[in-house]
Protein backbone atom coordinates (compact mmCIF):
# COMPACT_ATOMS: atom_id res chain seq x y z
CA UNK A 1 0.00 0.00 0.00
CA UNK A 2 1.34 3.52 -0.80
CA UNK A 3 1.62 5.69 1.91
CA UNK A 4 0.26 9.17 0.86
CA UNK A 5 2.54 12.61 1.32
CA UNK A 6 0.66 15.45 3.21
CA UNK A 7 0.73 18.02 0.82
CA UNK A 8 1.92 20.89 2.83
CA UNK A 9 -0.21 24.33 4.00
CA UNK A 10 1.33 27.65 3.43
CA UNK A 11 -1.26 29.81 5.67
CA UNK A 12 0.82 32.99 5.87
CA UNK A 13 2.59 34.72 3.14
CA UNK A 14 6.08 34.14 2.13
CA UNK A 15 8.52 36.28 4.78
CA UNK A 16 6.16 36.59 7.59
CA UNK A 17 7.96 36.24 11.26
CA UNK A 18 5.87 34.61 13.69
CA UNK A 19 6.70 33.37 17.20
CA UNK A 20 4.71 31.86 19.68
CA UNK A 21 4.45 29.77 22.90
CA UNK A 22 6.29 30.42 26.09
CA UNK A 23 9.51 32.19 24.49
CA UNK A 24 7.24 34.67 23.23
CA UNK A 25 6.12 35.80 26.69
CA UNK A 26 9.29 35.62 27.85
CA UNK A 27 11.00 37.90 25.12
CA UNK A 28 7.63 40.60 26.16
CA UNK A 29 8.60 40.15 29.67
CA UNK A 30 12.34 40.87 28.86
CA UNK A 31 11.49 43.87 26.41
CA UNK A 32 9.77 45.32 29.75
CA UNK A 33 12.47 45.09 31.17
CA UNK A 34 14.27 47.11 29.36
CA UNK A 35 12.08 49.66 29.64
CA UNK A 36 11.92 49.99 33.07
CA UNK A 37 16.06 50.41 33.31
CA UNK A 38 15.59 53.49 31.68
CA UNK A 39 12.96 55.33 33.79
CA UNK A 40 13.55 53.44 37.34
CA UNK A 41 16.30 55.89 37.95
CA UNK A 42 14.18 58.98 37.88
CA UNK A 43 11.26 57.97 40.58
CA UNK A 44 11.31 60.19 44.04
CA UNK A 45 13.01 63.20 45.30
CA UNK A 46 16.74 62.14 44.86
CA UNK A 47 15.57 60.60 41.07
CA UNK A 48 18.19 61.64 38.13
CA UNK A 49 17.07 63.85 34.87
CA UNK A 50 17.39 62.59 31.41
CA UNK A 51 18.47 64.17 28.35
CA UNK A 52 17.16 63.43 25.61
CA UNK A 53 17.52 64.38 21.68
CA UNK A 54 15.45 63.72 19.26
CA UNK A 55 15.52 64.00 15.34
CA UNK A 56 15.12 67.71 15.09
CA UNK A 57 18.11 67.94 17.40
CA UNK A 58 16.23 69.82 20.42
CA UNK A 59 17.37 68.55 23.82
CA UNK A 60 14.51 67.61 26.44
CA UNK A 61 15.62 67.69 30.32
CA UNK A 62 12.56 65.59 32.28
CA UNK A 63 12.27 62.97 34.47
CA UNK A 64 8.74 62.58 34.06
CA UNK A 65 8.08 58.81 33.08
CA UNK A 66 5.14 59.83 30.76
CA UNK A 67 7.67 62.39 28.53
CA UNK A 68 10.72 60.48 28.58
CA UNK A 69 8.93 57.16 27.04
CA UNK A 70 6.71 59.89 24.71
CA UNK A 71 9.73 60.87 23.30
CA UNK A 72 11.87 57.76 23.20
CA UNK A 73 9.98 56.36 20.35
CA UNK A 74 9.24 52.71 21.13
CA UNK A 75 8.93 50.20 18.74
CA UNK A 76 8.45 47.16 20.66
CA UNK A 77 5.16 45.97 20.03
CA UNK A 78 4.59 44.40 23.80
CA UNK A 79 6.86 47.64 24.76
CA UNK A 80 4.32 50.28 23.52
CA UNK A 81 1.92 48.75 26.05
CA UNK A 82 3.79 50.71 28.92
CA UNK A 83 3.80 53.78 26.71
CA UNK A 84 0.16 53.77 26.42
CA UNK A 85 -0.51 53.32 30.53
CA UNK A 86 2.42 56.20 31.23
CA UNK A 87 -0.03 57.79 28.79
CA UNK A 88 -2.96 57.10 30.42
CA UNK A 89 -1.56 57.64 34.26
CA UNK A 90 -0.14 61.52 33.33
CA UNK A 91 -3.53 61.62 31.34
CA UNK A 92 -6.00 60.22 34.36
CA UNK A 93 -4.39 62.25 37.33
CA UNK A 94 -1.00 63.65 36.34
CA UNK A 95 1.37 62.11 38.54
CA UNK A 96 2.95 58.52 39.06
CA UNK A 97 4.27 57.88 35.50
CA UNK A 98 6.82 56.50 36.48
CA UNK A 99 5.82 54.33 39.51
CA UNK A 100 3.08 52.56 37.10
CA UNK A 101 5.61 51.30 34.36
CA UNK A 102 7.76 50.14 36.98
CA UNK A 103 5.55 48.25 39.30
CA UNK A 104 4.32 46.98 36.16
CA UNK A 105 7.19 45.58 35.08
CA UNK A 106 8.04 44.27 38.06
CA UNK A 107 5.04 42.31 38.42
CA UNK A 108 6.33 40.73 34.86
CA UNK A 109 9.47 40.38 36.63
CA UNK A 110 8.01 38.23 39.59
CA UNK A 111 6.06 36.15 38.02
CA UNK A 112 8.76 35.29 34.80
CA UNK A 113 10.43 32.17 37.32
CA UNK A 114 6.51 30.61 37.36
CA UNK A 115 6.01 30.57 33.99
CA UNK A 116 9.60 29.37 33.25
CA UNK A 117 8.34 26.50 35.71
CA UNK A 118 5.45 25.54 33.48
CA UNK A 119 2.63 27.49 35.27
CA UNK A 120 0.06 28.82 33.03
CA UNK A 121 -0.30 32.19 31.99
CA UNK A 122 -3.60 32.04 32.66
CA UNK A 123 -3.24 31.01 36.54
CA UNK A 124 -0.45 33.87 36.95
CA UNK A 125 -3.40 36.25 35.42
CA UNK A 126 -6.10 35.37 37.65
CA UNK A 127 -3.43 35.47 40.87
CA UNK A 128 -3.04 38.76 39.79
CA UNK A 129 -6.31 40.11 39.55
CA UNK A 130 -6.91 38.62 42.40
CA UNK A 131 -3.69 40.47 44.60
CA UNK A 132 -5.31 43.84 42.26
CA UNK A 133 -8.53 43.48 44.25
CA UNK A 134 -6.98 42.86 47.57
CA UNK A 135 -4.66 45.86 47.32
CA UNK A 136 -7.62 47.71 46.12
CA UNK A 137 -9.70 46.70 49.16
CA UNK A 138 -7.05 47.30 51.63
CA UNK A 139 -6.37 50.97 50.59
CA UNK A 140 -9.74 52.53 50.36
CA UNK A 141 -10.00 50.77 54.05
CA UNK A 142 -7.42 52.76 55.37
CA UNK A 143 -7.34 55.82 53.00
CA UNK A 144 -7.58 59.06 55.52
CA UNK A 145 -10.59 61.44 54.57
CA UNK A 146 -10.39 64.62 55.02
CA UNK A 147 -13.63 66.82 56.00
CA UNK A 148 -14.54 69.11 53.64
CA UNK A 149 -16.34 71.48 55.77
CA UNK A 150 -13.40 73.32 57.10
CA UNK A 151 -11.60 75.66 54.61
CA UNK A 152 -8.54 75.92 56.14
CA UNK A 153 -7.77 72.14 56.31
CA UNK A 154 -9.01 71.50 52.54
CA UNK A 155 -6.06 74.03 51.69
CA UNK A 156 -3.62 72.65 54.31
CA UNK A 157 -4.63 69.16 52.60
CA UNK A 158 -4.12 70.52 48.75
CA UNK A 159 -0.83 72.04 49.81
CA UNK A 160 0.90 69.19 50.94
CA UNK A 161 -0.31 66.93 48.20
CA UNK A 162 1.06 69.03 46.32
CA UNK A 163 4.42 69.64 47.60
CA UNK A 164 4.69 65.91 47.57
CA UNK A 165 4.02 65.97 43.56
CA UNK A 166 6.98 68.60 43.41
CA UNK A 167 9.08 66.28 45.63
CA UNK A 168 10.86 64.71 42.53
CA UNK A 169 10.80 67.46 40.20
CA UNK A 170 13.33 69.97 39.13
CA UNK A 171 11.91 72.45 41.12
CA UNK A 172 11.70 70.73 44.60
CA UNK A 173 14.03 73.58 46.45
CA UNK A 174 10.92 75.98 45.58
CA UNK A 175 8.19 73.54 46.21
CA UNK A 176 7.06 75.68 49.44
CA UNK A 177 6.53 78.79 46.90
CA UNK A 178 5.00 76.74 43.55
CA UNK A 179 2.72 74.23 46.00
CA UNK A 180 0.64 77.42 47.52
CA UNK A 181 0.78 79.08 43.59
CA UNK A 182 -0.52 75.67 42.42
CA UNK A 183 -3.20 75.71 44.94
CA UNK A 184 -4.18 79.25 44.79
CA UNK A 185 -4.41 78.64 40.65
CA UNK A 186 -6.77 76.07 41.63
CA UNK A 187 -8.93 77.48 43.81
CA UNK A 188 -9.65 80.15 41.08
CA UNK A 189 -11.73 77.67 39.39
CA UNK A 190 -14.97 76.76 39.21
CA UNK A 191 -16.41 73.11 40.90
CA UNK A 192 -15.81 71.34 37.08
CA UNK A 193 -12.10 72.49 37.41
CA UNK A 194 -11.53 72.63 34.08
CA UNK A 195 -7.71 72.03 33.25
CA UNK A 196 -8.09 73.93 30.16
CA UNK A 197 -9.24 77.24 31.92
CA UNK A 198 -5.52 77.12 33.48
CA UNK A 199 -2.72 79.05 31.09
CA UNK A 200 0.75 78.77 31.46
CA UNK A 201 2.87 81.55 30.19
CA UNK A 202 7.15 81.38 29.76
CA UNK A 203 8.84 84.22 29.70
CA UNK A 204 12.66 83.61 29.48
CA UNK A 205 14.37 85.48 32.32
CA UNK A 206 14.70 86.09 35.73
CA UNK A 207 14.31 83.77 38.89
CA UNK A 208 11.90 81.16 39.34
CA UNK A 209 10.71 82.94 42.66
CA UNK A 210 9.26 85.93 39.68
CA UNK A 211 6.65 83.70 38.61
CA UNK A 212 3.68 85.45 39.32
CA UNK A 213 -0.49 83.94 39.09
CA UNK A 214 -3.04 86.26 37.17
CA UNK A 215 -6.45 85.98 38.49
CA UNK A 216 -7.48 86.13 34.90
CA UNK A 217 -6.61 85.89 31.16
CA UNK A 218 -3.08 87.13 29.96
CA UNK A 219 -0.56 86.59 26.82
CA UNK A 220 1.95 88.02 25.49
CA UNK A 221 1.54 91.26 23.22
CA UNK A 222 1.29 90.20 19.61
CA UNK A 223 3.06 92.29 17.23
CA UNK A 224 1.92 95.70 16.42
CA UNK A 225 2.10 98.53 14.04
CA UNK A 226 3.37 101.63 14.29
CA UNK A 227 0.52 104.04 15.95
CA UNK A 228 -0.13 101.04 19.21
CA UNK A 229 2.37 103.48 21.61
CA UNK A 230 -0.17 105.73 21.75
CA UNK A 231 -3.09 103.51 22.52
CA UNK A 232 -4.31 103.37 25.54
CA UNK A 233 -2.92 100.31 28.19
CA UNK A 234 -5.28 100.41 30.79
CA UNK A 235 -9.39 99.92 30.97
CA UNK A 236 -11.90 99.75 33.29
CA UNK A 237 -15.08 97.52 32.50
CA UNK A 238 -14.56 97.79 28.75
CA UNK A 239 -16.27 95.87 25.98
CA UNK A 240 -14.23 93.87 24.15
CA UNK A 241 -14.58 92.35 20.64
CA UNK A 242 -13.16 89.22 19.48
CA UNK A 243 -12.88 89.00 15.39
CA UNK A 244 -11.86 86.46 13.04
CA UNK A 245 -11.20 89.16 10.05
CA UNK A 246 -8.71 91.18 8.67
CA UNK A 247 -8.90 95.01 9.93
CA UNK A 248 -6.50 95.59 6.91
CA UNK A 249 -5.79 96.95 3.24
CA UNK A 250 -4.98 93.55 1.63
CA UNK A 251 -2.62 93.15 -1.31
CA UNK A 252 -3.56 92.32 -4.45
CA UNK A 253 -2.67 89.12 -5.78
CA UNK A 254 0.12 88.45 -8.73
CA UNK A 255 -2.29 87.20 -11.19
CA UNK A 256 -4.72 89.76 -10.08
CA UNK A 257 -5.89 91.83 -13.32
CA UNK A 258 -8.17 94.92 -12.76
CA UNK A 259 -9.05 97.01 -15.99
CA UNK A 260 -10.17 100.53 -15.41
CA UNK A 261 -10.53 102.91 -18.78
CA UNK A 262 -9.45 106.40 -16.66
CA UNK A 263 -8.02 107.82 -13.63
CA UNK A 264 -11.06 107.94 -11.76
CA UNK A 265 -12.30 104.51 -12.27
CA UNK A 266 -9.32 103.82 -10.86
CA UNK A 267 -9.70 106.35 -8.25
CA UNK A 268 -12.92 104.71 -7.10
CA UNK A 269 -11.36 101.22 -6.96
CA UNK A 270 -8.90 102.90 -4.34
CA UNK A 271 -11.75 104.69 -2.55
CA UNK A 272 -14.25 101.36 -2.02
CA UNK A 273 -11.09 99.46 -0.22
CA UNK A 274 -10.25 102.29 2.00
CA UNK A 275 -14.05 102.44 2.53
CA UNK A 276 -14.67 98.83 3.38
CA UNK A 277 -12.30 99.58 6.25
CA UNK A 278 -13.33 102.28 7.69
CA UNK A 279 -16.80 101.21 7.80
CA UNK A 280 -15.31 98.15 9.62
CA UNK A 281 -13.94 100.67 12.16
CA UNK A 282 -16.59 102.70 12.53
CA UNK A 283 -19.16 99.80 13.24
CA UNK A 284 -16.71 98.71 16.08
CA UNK A 285 -16.85 102.76 17.57
CA UNK A 286 -20.12 103.02 17.55
CA UNK A 287 -20.81 99.99 19.02
CA UNK A 288 -18.76 101.18 22.25
CA UNK A 289 -16.14 98.61 21.54
CA UNK A 290 -12.94 99.80 23.62
CA UNK A 291 -10.58 96.56 23.06
CA UNK A 292 -9.87 94.38 19.61
CA UNK A 293 -8.62 91.17 19.35
CA UNK A 294 -8.41 89.04 15.98
CA UNK A 295 -7.08 86.15 14.91
CA UNK A 296 -6.27 87.57 11.82
CA UNK A 297 -3.57 90.44 11.21
CA UNK A 298 -4.86 94.17 12.06
CA UNK A 299 -2.67 96.65 10.07
CA UNK A 300 -0.94 99.93 10.98
CA UNK A 301 -4.28 102.23 9.21
CA UNK A 302 -6.54 100.53 12.17
CA UNK A 303 -3.92 100.62 14.49
CA UNK A 304 -3.52 104.91 14.15
CA UNK A 305 -7.09 104.56 13.60
CA UNK A 306 -8.01 103.13 16.94
CA UNK A 307 -5.36 104.97 18.97
CA UNK A 308 -6.39 107.86 17.67
CA UNK A 309 -9.93 107.44 19.22
CA UNK A 310 -8.73 105.70 22.75
CA UNK A 311 -9.06 102.04 21.42
CA UNK A 312 -6.93 99.42 21.86
CA UNK A 313 -6.20 96.53 19.12
CA UNK A 314 -4.10 93.38 18.90
CA UNK A 315 -4.06 91.18 16.18
CA UNK A 316 -2.89 87.38 15.32
CA UNK A 317 -3.73 86.64 18.68
CA UNK A 318 -3.49 82.76 18.99
CA UNK A 319 -6.69 80.32 18.89
CA UNK A 320 -5.76 79.14 21.87
CA UNK A 321 -5.67 82.49 23.60
CA UNK A 322 -8.77 83.81 22.07
CA UNK A 323 -10.42 81.30 22.70
CA UNK A 324 -9.72 81.49 26.48
CA UNK A 325 -10.75 85.10 26.73
CA UNK A 326 -14.05 84.29 25.16
CA UNK A 327 -15.03 82.02 27.65
CA UNK A 328 -13.79 84.49 30.53
CA UNK A 329 -15.09 87.61 29.02
CA UNK A 330 -18.20 86.13 27.09
CA UNK A 331 -19.50 87.44 24.08
CA UNK A 332 -18.68 85.20 20.64
CA UNK A 333 -15.98 85.04 18.08
CA UNK A 334 -17.29 87.36 14.92
CA UNK A 335 -16.10 86.87 11.47
CA UNK A 336 -18.54 89.92 10.69
CA UNK A 337 -18.81 93.39 12.10
CA UNK A 338 -22.56 93.69 11.53
CA UNK A 339 -25.12 93.29 14.27
CA UNK A 340 -22.50 93.85 17.27
CA UNK A 341 -24.53 94.02 20.60
CA UNK A 342 -23.79 93.97 24.22
CA UNK A 343 -24.66 89.85 24.39
CA UNK A 344 -22.09 89.26 21.70
CA UNK A 345 -19.55 91.27 23.35
CA UNK A 346 -17.35 90.77 26.38
CA UNK A 347 -16.75 92.28 29.20
CA UNK A 348 -13.75 92.37 32.07
CA UNK A 349 -13.11 94.35 35.17
CA UNK A 350 -9.89 95.44 34.16
CA UNK A 351 -7.63 95.21 31.33
CA UNK A 352 -4.05 96.34 31.30
CA UNK A 353 -1.12 96.30 29.45
CA UNK A 354 1.93 95.18 31.81
CA UNK A 355 5.95 94.62 31.35
CA UNK A 356 6.98 90.89 32.30
CA UNK A 357 10.56 90.71 31.71
CA UNK A 358 11.44 91.82 28.34
CA UNK A 359 7.80 91.22 26.99
CA UNK A 360 4.79 93.32 27.12
CA UNK A 361 1.00 90.96 28.52
CA UNK A 362 -2.20 91.79 28.10
CA UNK A 363 -4.14 91.14 30.95
CA UNK A 364 -7.79 91.00 31.70
CA UNK A 365 -8.98 90.32 35.30
CA UNK A 366 -12.14 89.90 36.48
CA UNK A 367 -13.65 88.35 34.16
CA UNK A 368 -17.46 87.71 34.78
CA UNK A 369 -18.65 84.58 32.73
CA UNK A 370 -15.75 81.73 34.02
CA UNK A 371 -13.39 81.48 36.36
CA UNK A 372 -9.64 81.13 35.24
CA UNK A 373 -6.38 82.18 35.82
CA UNK A 374 -2.73 82.28 34.02
CA UNK A 375 0.58 81.57 35.57
CA UNK A 376 3.61 83.40 34.21
CA UNK A 377 6.35 81.28 34.45
CA UNK A 378 9.81 82.71 35.19
CA UNK A 379 13.25 81.42 34.28
CA UNK A 380 16.67 80.95 32.64
CA UNK A 381 16.86 78.07 30.13
CA UNK A 382 14.36 77.28 27.60
CA UNK A 383 14.72 73.64 28.90
CA UNK A 384 14.64 74.37 32.51
CA UNK A 385 11.21 76.50 32.00
CA UNK A 386 9.70 73.72 29.86
CA UNK A 387 10.16 70.77 32.55
CA UNK A 388 9.18 73.39 35.33
CA UNK A 389 6.00 73.78 33.34
CA UNK A 390 5.51 70.03 32.85
CA UNK A 391 6.25 69.68 36.37
CA UNK A 392 3.09 72.64 36.96
CA UNK A 393 0.80 70.41 35.05
CA UNK A 394 1.47 67.22 37.76
CA UNK A 395 0.63 68.87 40.01
CA UNK A 396 -2.10 71.00 38.97
CA UNK A 397 -3.61 67.35 38.06
CA UNK A 398 -2.70 66.09 41.61
CA UNK A 399 -4.68 69.40 43.37
CA UNK A 400 -7.49 68.62 41.17
CA UNK A 401 -7.74 65.32 41.68
CA UNK A 402 -7.38 65.94 45.98
CA UNK A 403 -9.82 68.58 45.62
CA UNK A 404 -12.31 66.35 43.69
CA UNK A 405 -11.97 63.20 45.74
CA UNK A 406 -10.89 63.70 49.75
CA UNK A 407 -9.07 60.76 50.47
CA UNK A 408 -5.30 60.50 50.84
CA UNK A 409 -2.50 58.03 51.84
CA UNK A 410 1.29 58.51 53.04
CA UNK A 411 3.74 58.41 50.31
CA UNK A 412 7.14 57.66 50.18
CA UNK A 413 6.73 53.86 49.84
CA UNK A 414 4.68 53.83 53.13
CA UNK A 415 1.36 52.94 51.37
CA UNK A 416 3.41 50.62 49.31
CA UNK A 417 4.80 48.39 51.86
CA UNK A 418 1.61 48.10 53.62
CA UNK A 419 0.09 46.99 50.74
CA UNK A 420 2.98 44.33 50.37
CA UNK A 421 2.36 43.31 53.93
CA UNK A 422 -1.31 43.03 53.41
CA UNK A 423 -1.16 40.66 51.11
CA UNK A 424 1.72 38.83 52.29
CA UNK A 425 -0.42 38.20 55.02
CA UNK A 426 -3.21 37.14 52.92
CA UNK A 427 -1.01 34.37 50.72
CA UNK A 428 -0.52 32.15 54.17
CA UNK A 429 -4.59 31.29 54.32
CA UNK A 430 -4.35 30.54 50.39
CA UNK A 431 -4.27 26.69 49.68
CA UNK A 432 -3.91 26.68 45.93
CA UNK A 433 -0.49 27.29 44.17
CA UNK A 434 -1.79 30.88 44.24
CA UNK A 435 -0.20 31.36 47.54
CA UNK A 436 2.81 31.47 45.60
CA UNK A 437 1.79 33.98 42.98
CA UNK A 438 0.16 36.27 45.47
CA UNK A 439 3.30 36.21 47.91
CA UNK A 440 5.64 37.36 44.95
CA UNK A 441 3.26 40.03 43.88
CA UNK A 442 3.46 41.35 47.75
CA UNK A 443 7.45 41.20 46.79
CA UNK A 444 6.59 43.45 44.04
CA UNK A 445 5.29 46.22 45.88
CA UNK A 446 8.53 46.52 47.61
CA UNK A 447 10.16 47.71 44.43
CA UNK A 448 8.90 51.32 45.08
CA UNK A 449 10.52 52.01 48.42
CA UNK A 450 13.74 49.70 47.10
CA UNK A 451 13.98 52.00 44.59
CA UNK A 452 13.50 55.47 46.46
CA UNK A 453 16.57 53.89 48.41
CA UNK A 454 18.53 53.53 45.58
CA UNK A 455 17.97 56.76 44.04
CA UNK A 456 19.13 58.46 47.10
CA UNK A 457 22.25 56.18 47.96
CA UNK A 458 20.91 54.49 51.08
CA UNK A 459 21.29 51.10 51.88
CA UNK A 460 18.12 49.20 50.53
CA UNK A 461 18.28 46.38 52.43
CA UNK A 462 18.56 48.27 55.88
CA UNK A 463 15.92 50.19 55.07
CA UNK A 464 12.95 47.53 54.06
CA UNK A 465 13.87 45.32 56.55
CA UNK A 466 13.05 47.98 58.81
CA UNK A 467 9.78 49.10 57.41
CA UNK A 468 8.76 45.54 57.28
CA UNK A 469 8.89 45.30 60.87
CA UNK A 470 7.63 48.48 61.53
CA UNK A 471 4.40 47.20 59.55
CA UNK A 472 4.51 43.96 61.19
CA UNK A 473 4.07 45.85 64.42
CA UNK A 474 0.99 48.03 63.00
CA UNK A 475 3.03 51.31 62.13
CA UNK A 476 0.57 51.30 58.39
CA UNK A 477 2.07 54.74 57.25
CA UNK A 478 6.13 53.87 57.89
CA UNK A 479 7.97 54.86 54.42
CA UNK A 480 11.01 56.08 53.66
CA UNK A 481 12.96 59.26 55.24
CA UNK A 482 15.03 60.86 52.34
CA UNK A 483 16.24 63.88 54.66
CA UNK A 484 17.42 61.00 57.66
CA UNK A 485 18.22 57.95 55.54
CA UNK A 486 15.61 56.28 58.00
CA UNK A 487 12.24 55.19 58.19
CA UNK A 488 9.69 57.86 59.90
CA UNK A 489 5.56 58.24 60.46
CA UNK A 490 4.93 59.53 56.72
CA UNK A 491 1.50 60.94 57.61
CA UNK A 492 2.82 62.94 60.18
CA UNK A 493 5.84 64.34 58.13
CA UNK A 494 2.65 65.42 56.01
CA UNK A 495 4.27 63.14 52.32
CA UNK A 496 0.81 63.08 51.37
CA UNK A 497 -1.04 61.97 47.83
CA UNK A 498 -4.47 61.22 46.50
CA UNK A 499 -5.78 57.52 46.96
CA UNK A 500 -7.01 58.01 43.57
CA UNK A 501 -3.27 57.77 42.12
CA UNK A 502 -2.37 54.94 43.73
CA UNK A 503 -5.46 53.24 43.19
CA UNK A 504 -5.32 54.09 39.57
CA UNK A 505 -1.58 53.07 39.17
CA UNK A 506 -2.62 49.63 40.67
CA UNK A 507 -5.04 49.23 38.45
CA UNK A 508 -3.12 50.38 34.98
CA UNK A 509 0.45 48.43 35.98
CA UNK A 510 -1.58 45.10 36.46
CA UNK A 511 -3.80 45.55 33.65
CA UNK A 512 -0.41 45.90 31.55
CA UNK A 513 1.05 43.03 33.02
CA UNK A 514 -2.30 40.91 32.02
CA UNK A 515 -2.05 42.43 28.99
CA UNK A 516 1.44 41.04 28.24
CA UNK A 517 1.16 37.77 30.08
CA UNK A 518 -2.01 36.87 27.50
CA UNK A 519 -0.08 37.30 24.73
CA UNK A 520 1.67 33.89 23.35
CA UNK A 521 2.11 34.71 19.47
CA UNK A 522 3.15 37.36 17.38
CA UNK A 523 2.68 37.65 14.02
CA UNK A 524 4.80 40.06 11.98
CA UNK A 525 3.73 40.65 8.28
CA UNK A 526 6.69 41.50 5.89
CA UNK A 527 7.39 44.59 4.44
CA UNK A 528 5.90 45.07 0.96
CA UNK A 529 8.03 45.15 -1.91
CA UNK A 530 8.03 48.32 -4.40
CA UNK A 531 6.57 47.87 -7.73
CA UNK A 532 8.08 50.56 -9.08
CA UNK A 533 11.08 49.51 -11.70
CA UNK A 534 13.08 51.90 -11.37
CA UNK A 535 13.15 52.54 -7.62
CA UNK A 536 16.61 50.39 -6.97
CA UNK A 537 18.44 52.23 -10.25
CA UNK A 538 20.77 55.28 -9.43
CA UNK A 539 19.57 58.55 -10.05
CA UNK A 540 21.73 60.08 -13.23
CA UNK A 541 23.01 63.92 -12.72
CA UNK A 542 21.00 65.69 -14.87
CA UNK A 543 19.21 69.61 -15.25
CA UNK A 544 16.39 68.77 -13.66
CA UNK A 545 12.56 68.32 -14.90
CA UNK A 546 13.63 64.96 -16.27
CA UNK A 547 15.73 66.83 -18.96
CA UNK A 548 19.44 65.37 -19.58
CA UNK A 549 22.41 66.71 -19.60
Amino acid sequence: MTQQIQPRIILLKEGTDSSQGLPQIISNINACQAIAEAVRTTLGPRGMDKLIIDDRKKATISNDGATILKLLNVVHPAARILVDIAKSQDAQVGDGTTSVVILACEFLRQMKPFLEEGVHPRVVIHALRRGTQLALDRLDEIAVKIAKDDPAQVRSLLEKCATTALNSKLVAHQKEFFSKLVVDAVMLLDELLPLDMIGIKKVAGGALEDTRLVSGVAFKKTFSYAGFEMQPKKYANPKIALLNIELELRAERENAEVRVKSVEEYQKVVDTEWNILYDKLVTLHKAGVKIVLSKLPIGDVATQWCADRDMFCAGRVPEEDLRRTQKACGGRIHTTVVGLTDATLGTCELFEEVQIGADRYNLFTGCPRARTCTIVLRGGAEQFMEETERSLHDAIMIVRRARKNDSVVAGGGAIDMELSYHLRQHSRNVTSKQQLLIGAMAKAFELIPRQLCDNAGFDATFVLNKLRNRHANGDLWAGVDIQREDVADNFTACVWEPALVKANAIVAASEAACSMLSVDETVKNPASSSTLPNENKPVKPGRGMGRPC
